[in-house]
């Protein structure tokens, strides 16, 4: 990889840096995406499923929902999406049907992750297409503030916890 798509990718990646931060400011999940084309961000999304009640709101589906709007196509031909996380099942398969060209993310996912991790669903040759994948681009401050929110959380509900043990 050249040291100049190494640059963007990490310029991109600090703006879906930006869109984690976003989801955390809303009680989610921090995970961001932002969708580029022809070297521009043209749809950003974040993690929203507890917001809209909607298990499908994750960072790249909202993304991928806005660039079809903007494009005004359901294809994203010749399009980069920087995630945060890597994918999910049900991300990597909206990535796989909307002929994203290139996927890069941040942290891998050793739970859900499709593009590499788990399994990968992104490259399967049994599908119709398949995406050019970059990982681990700002992986370690992703992963750190991955971690950190699930700590956060796990330290509230430990609160919580201790609190209804004394009312009751």
């Amino acid at each position: 990889m050249t040291s100049e798509i190494q640059s963007l990718d990490e310029r991109f990646m600090q703006a879906a840096m930006e869109e984690a931060q976003r989801a955390a400011s809303l009680g989610e999940i921090p995970v961001g995406a932002v969708l580029v084309h022809n070297g521009e961000i043209i749809a950003r999304g974040c993690n929203q499923s507890i917001t809209l009640n909607d298990p499908s709101a994750h960072a790249e589906m909202q993304a991928i929902r806005e660039a079809g709007q903007v494009l005004n196509n359901y294809r994203m031909l010749d399009c980069t999406l920087y995630v945060t996380l890597e994918p999910c099942p049900m991300c990597t398969g909206l990535l796989v049907h909307s002929r994203i060209k290139r996927l890069v993310f941040a942290a891998s996912d050793a739970k859900t992750g499709a593009c590499g991790s788990v399994f990968n669903l992104a490259q399967s040759e049994q599908l119709n297409h398949q995406l050019e994948i970059t990982g681990g681009v700002l992986a370690q401050p992703c992963s750190q503030y991955l971690s950190a929110f699930f700590k956060t959380r796990r330290e509230q509900k430990k609160k919580e916890k201790l609190a209804r043990r004394r009312e009751s």
